[in-house]
């Protein structure tokens, strides 16, 4: 469902770029909102979710899809915790619908899906790892990098079942916006896949803005 946004990107109480390949994590407050900005078109921000007073409560992929009995997420989707809390809510979205199945992109998968050379690409998994790493005070590791959601990228499920990789249907200056109903940890990986048409082959920027 598209639904514009009645926030203004000058009120805004903070505003980051995120290149291609690099990730974000920081703290969201309960009340907060946060827009996900598609800059150029077509790119992926596999993002992760969790309760910042406990991390082990993260969003559950399993228990989204299921309450909500829809595979995709747009203005309106509550994202669910394994515990079956709301974390945050979809409040506007100009892309229409977020993928929560295709995963992220490995080192492995990138052997699976394209070519054993491929395997020394950067990953988001590699961001993510390299984020937590890099973040102590989150009190997160490996172990704790588990299914996410793919804001603007485009998986469609086929009449059989499966999933296919497809060209992104974001375009430059899209954006989805979710307000927080928890104090949270958000952990974006900003796509550096090359080998993927959902970005057209060519990764870019977004751009990260709250309000409180």
């Amino acid at each position: 469902m598209i639904k514009a946004s009645l926030l203004q990107a000058a009120q805004a109480v903070y505003c980051e770029t995120v290149p291609a390949g690099d990730y974000y994590m920081k703290p969201l407050k309960a009340g907060q909102v946060i827009r996900i900005l598609d800059l150029e078109g077509n790119q992926a921000a596999d993002t992760l979710f969790y309760s910042e007073a406990d991390p082990s409560e993260r969003y559950s992929a399993i228990d989204t899809i299921r309450e909500q009995a829809n595979v995709y997420l747009t203005a309106g989707s509550k994202l669910l915790s394994n515990e079956g809390n709301t974390l945050l809510e979809i409040v506007a979205d100009t892309c229409g619908r977020h993928d929560t199945l295709g995963g992220a992109c490995a080192t492995e998968s990138n052997t699976v899906r394209y070519a054993l050379e491929k395997k020394c690409m950067h990953a988001c998994r590699d961001s993510w790892l390299l984020a937590v790493s890099e973040n102590p005070q989150f009190a997160l590791s490996k172990r704790d990098i588990t299914h996410n959601i793919n804001f603007f990228m485009n998986v469609p499920v086929t009449p059989q079942g499966g999933l296919t990789f497809e060209d992104g249907i974001s375009d430059a200056g899209k954006y989805v916006e979710l307000e927080a109903k928890m104090d949270v940890i958000v952990l974006i990986s900003n796509c550096p896949q090359l080998n993927n048409p959902c970005n057209a082959y060519k990764p870019t920027p977004i751009e990260v803005l709250i309000w409180h």
